[in-house]
């Protein structure tokens, strides 16, 4: 090696240790503001009728105004960690918990969310412990609130109209309320959007305070008094959407005035701010796999890959885009016990034989001779597929289930995940393969990602009934596809083989599906 090669070897692996070092601290900076966050709380765990619960309460006090806590569709209690931790620091007892289906409860779910009569049954089934549990250790009024997020605001609207006596107040966070829910007789009851959602939901929950107080209303006012037990309210938070509304500070500072006002009660501690301590721990992952893929083995000389240029490629990339949702319409989903994670299973499935089936169609009779001939080793690119596995794995699941939501799978789940694992493993095993390789038309990666998000879309729009929550989901694949393609950009440029990073996106989405799609009976 010449002398200029050996310097450019050694600044750019001083610059990969240099990274790693920061990339460490980042992490262990951002774990250490984390656990921080729930510094003078005591929290305790527990079972009851099979629910899985989590109880929040001031460091030494029993008793105190209780509010209960309930996740929206596809969550679990963990999403709900910002609000019991605010509360919990402000002097509440806070009670989280799973319904059924959903995070660490194995009880099924309904199999179908237009069976209004069996999903209100199910999720009030798995309320009436958390409500048992507040009002053990709420205050001598022997009273409770309720706040939930999304689906969760139909039950706890319908519980507060049934039990004005016991509830104080409701705070519904960007809520599903059916037509039929009444919400005239809820006590203190406000309503809180993230600004960004569609104001068509907006509107919906101005609709129904408006029908109550018989008079228009406009976000930002509040109607009554929660002090007497008659307010009304809608709230907008700035810079936040249907998921970012558990997160932003605005909304638990309007929680928790709401609950001081109703409760007549006295906060002092501040509200969750783990918004940037999660930004700063997962940049830290991210950035950390980058001097890490430099340590992987390479499994070929030169890149494998399709290698197709941009003329060649947009026919192989678009024709799964568009069949895929139309020859999947007429069909039944039901195949696996998972609400809507069967459908995407399926989705990624087809879309990848389509894909290896268009692309064997452009290149047939004229397959790359030389890209074929170049060998690969296979012991090193199994080694380094392990290895990448294990680290999506490890490193960014467990922060995800232990700070953000349910994410490492149970055993009642990991056959879902082996199942799933066959859809997306054909997606993405023929998705790497066809933008990657020498000659591969620049920015091919990013462009089959929008198409595959736009078929999804497509899906949705012609069976809005049935798949109408992936809606909610999309931004989640979204930010999946940028993250693990990142990871796998550097995978590839490394091992010079689209099968690691190919194998390792494919386990990370289906172990996400099996395990935050609701298991149904």
């Amino acid at each position: 090696m010449s002398m200029p090669s050996l310097a450019r070897c050694r600044g750019r692996c001083l610059l990969r240790l240099l990274v790693a070092v920061i990339a460490l601290v980042a992490i262990l900076g951002s774990l250490w503001r984390l656990h921080a966050a729930s510094a003078g709380v005591e929290i305790s765990t527990q079972r009851i009728d099979g629910v899985p619960l989590t109880l929040y309460r001031p460091a030494g006090v029993e008793r105190a105004p209780a509010v209960v806590i309930a996740h929206g569709f596809a969550g679990s209690q963990r999403m709900m960690q910002p609000y019991a931790l605010t509360l919990a620091r402000n002097g509440y007892v806070a009670v989280t918990f799973d319904f059924a289906g959903h995070g660490r409860n194995p009880a099924p779910f309904v199999a179908s969310l237009e069976d209004q009569q069996r999903r209100l049954a199910t999720l009030s089934a798995g309320l009436a412990p958390a409500v048992a549990l507040a009002l053990e250790h709420a205050d001598p009024s022997g009273r409770v609130a309720l706040l939930g997020h999304s689906m969760a605001g139909d039950v706890l609207a319908r519980h507060a109209a049934a039990h004005p006596e016991t509830v104080v107040a409701s705070v519904l966070l960007s809520p599903y309320l059916s037509p039929e829910t009444e919400v005239a007789s809820i006590r203190n009851l406000l309503l809180v959007y993230g600004a960004l959602e569609p104001e068509m939901l907006h509107a919906q929950g101005l609709e129904r305070l408006a029908a109550v107080l018989d008079t228009e209303v406009a976000p930002g006012e509040i109607h009554g008094a929660p002090e007497t037990g008659d307010g009304r309210g809608l709230m907008l938070v700035e810079g936040a959407e249907h998921i970012g509304v558990l997160y932003a500070e605005g909304g638990q500072r309007l929680a928790l005035d709401w609950l001081d006002r109703s409760f007549g009660h006295v906060s002092q501690g501040g509200v969750d701010r783990r918004g940037g301590a999660l930004a700063l721990l997962f940049l830290g992952l991210v950035t950390l796999a980058w001097p890490l893929a430099a340590l992987l083995p390479r499994a070929a000389a030169t890149p494998r890959g399709a290698g197709l240029g941009w003329r060649r490629l947009w026919p192989v990339a678009v024709a799964p885009a568009i069949l895929t949702p139309l020859l999947l319409w007429p069909l039944p989903t039901g195949w696996l016990p998972i609400l809507l994670g069967d459908y995407l299973s399926l989705h990624f499935g087809l879309y990848g034989l389509l894909t290896l089936a268009a692309l064997w169609w452009v290149r047939r009779g004229g397959a790359d001779s030389e890209t074929r001939a170049v060998p690969v080793d296979w012991s090193r690119l199994a080694l380094a597929t392990f290895a990448v596995m294990l680290y999506f794995g490890v490193a960014l699941t467990l922060p995800i289930d232990r700070f953000v939501t349910t994410l490492v799978p149970d055993a009642h789940r990991l056959p879902l995940v082996l199942a799933i694992l066959c859809g997306t493993a054909l997606y993405f095993g023929a998705d790497e393969w066809l933008t990657r390789g020498q000659g591969a038309g620049r920015g091919a990666y990013a462009a089959t990602k929008l198409l595959f998000l736009l078929s999804l879309a497509l899906a949705v729009a012609l069976n809005l009934a049935e798949l109408f929550f992936l809606v909610i989901i999309i931004p989640a694949i979204l930010v999946f596809f940028l993250v693990y393609g990142l990871l796998s950009g550097w995978v590839y440029r490394r091992v010079n083989h689209p099968l690691a990073g190919a194998l390792a996106n494919a386990l990370a989405f289906a172990s996400a599906v099996a395990v935050t799609f609701p298991v149904v009976g």
